[in-house]
């Protein structure tokens, strides 16, 4: 469904990726794991077409749209839940769903994947007449992935969903995570907790300064000696 060929991004004179290359099949969740600044958030801002591919080649089912613009890539299928959640913090929950939809025009359909957001996410029907600024974190980080989901993505790419978020909202979260890859939702899942992300994806890479050093199936990572020394606090 995606693949991304030998991609280099750079910041001014920073080269922040180089030659990345990876895959993501129909159904898939794969997570690109890496420390802080590793280049894990370029990607994705690179195959949403938030940042400028110096080099290579980005493709979603068989089209190139290397020099796509996000609102076409958005269009095709392919959704964003940003690091840092960014909702809108003075709209409603409600509204904020809403924006999600925004490139959908049949309003039947809108209130239909507002229900589905309700049933994946209960408390935000509770809240859907709250601004979004008073919810707390793992609620923003809740109200985030349902928005990404009203356009009822061909795949969702997630940015580090567990940051910042107490231990029972990242529990909650990877839960939420896990039970839309169980009904078949895409996944590109780029986090600093490793050890989540390679418990709930299909496979891995491993990204360091800005390059992919490893890859494997997610199980296979979890018991390879560098990635445990490195990522997951053991030897």
């Amino acid at each position: 469904m995606l693949e991304v060929r030998g991609i280099e991004v750079s910041y001014g004179e920073f080269l922040a990726l180089r030659g990345i290359s990876f895959t993501v099949q129909e159904g898939e969740l794969v997570t690109i794991i890496g420390a802080n600044g590793a280049g894990k958030s370029t990607i994705l801002r690179a195959v949403m077409g938030l940042v400028k591919c110096r080099k290579g080649k980005i493709f979603f089912n068989e089209e190139d749209i290397t020099s796509s613009p996000t609102h076409h890539r958005a269009r095709l299928g392919i959704s964003l839940v940003p690091e840092g959640r960014k909702i809108f913090p003075d709209l409603t929950v409600a509204e904020n769903l809403f924006m999600g939809a925004y490139i959908q025009e049949d309003r039947r359909a809108v209130q239909s994947r507002m229900e589905e957001a309700f049933s994946l996410f209960p408390v935000l029907k509770e809240r859907q007449n709250q601004v979004g600024k008073t919810l707390s974190g793992g609620e923003q980080q809740m109200l985030a992935i349902a928005r990404a989901l009203m356009s009822r993505p061909r795949v969702i790419l997630m940015d580090e969903v567990s940051l910042g978020l107490m231990p029972i909202y990242v529990e909650e979260t990877f839960k939420v995570i896990e039970n839309l890859h169980r009904q078949g939702v895409t996944i590109l899942l780029v986090e600093q907790n490793a050890r989540k992300a390679l418990q709930a994806a299909n496979r891995g890479y491993v990204l360091e300064t800005g390059e992919i050093v490893l890859s494997d199936q997610a199980k296979k990572l979890a018991l390879n000696p560098q990635v445990k020394k490195a990522y997951l606090g053991g030897t």
